[in-house]
């Protein structure tokens, strides 16, 4: 398997465009927030790689101190379980991507994403594309818990045929609402 070169200052005898770099650190950084997020070490990502990407080469592309290819940023994302696209660094004048942003809402609703991969039926597949796609905007992979932010729960209501004052009721009926134990 062929290994990519490593990042230095300078490429034959063109300088590297700073930006490069810059860019690197930043696809590095998503890199680490996505391996975190899914609770992985560096070595737990070499194990279920079964290999494929040693702990010191992750390491090195968290950094940024490494270049990853467009085949490897592929086959990390695959397995993560995320769309390749959440590896890459966000562009600062794409706001709605940002997964930081804060909702106004005072009481967030906490879906149990576990329970809903047990639900059958046309409401619990709706839900599921919908929230997987609230996943994917935010860059939100862990799996188990999604906050549902104020502008949400109106399409909630539709999909579940309820009022919008009815939703954390019908989502409680549901056993939907995320209950952290105790």
């Amino acid at each position: 398997m062929a290994r990519s070169p490593r990042m230095s200052n300078t490429k034959g005898d063109e300088s590297i465009d700073p930006a490069d770099v810059d860019y690197s650190r930043r696809v590095g950084e998503r890199l680490r927030a996505i391996r975190r997020q899914k609770k992985l070490s560096l070595h737990e990502v070499d194990e279920v790689s079964k290999g494929e990407f040693k702990a010191s080469v992750v390491g090195a592309y968290e950094r940024g101190e490494r270049a990853i290819s467009l085949p490897r940023l592929q086959r990390l994302a695959d397995v993560y379980s995320v769309p390749v696209a959440q590896l890459l660094p966000f562009e600062e004048s794409d706001p709605g991507l940002d997964p930081d942003s804060v909702s106004s809402r005072s009481r967030k609703l906490a879906i149990d994403l576990v329970r809903l991969s047990e639900m059958t039926g046309p409401s619990a597949e709706m839900l599921t594309r919908f929230l997987a796609m609230i996943q994917l905007q935010r860059g939100d992979f862990n799996g188990k818990v999604l906050t549902i932010r104020a502008h949400d729960v109106r399409a909630i209501a539709a999909m579940l045929d309820v009022p919008l004052e009815d939703v954390t009721a019908r989502l409680d009926a549901l056993e939907l609402l995320y209950r952290p134990a105790r």
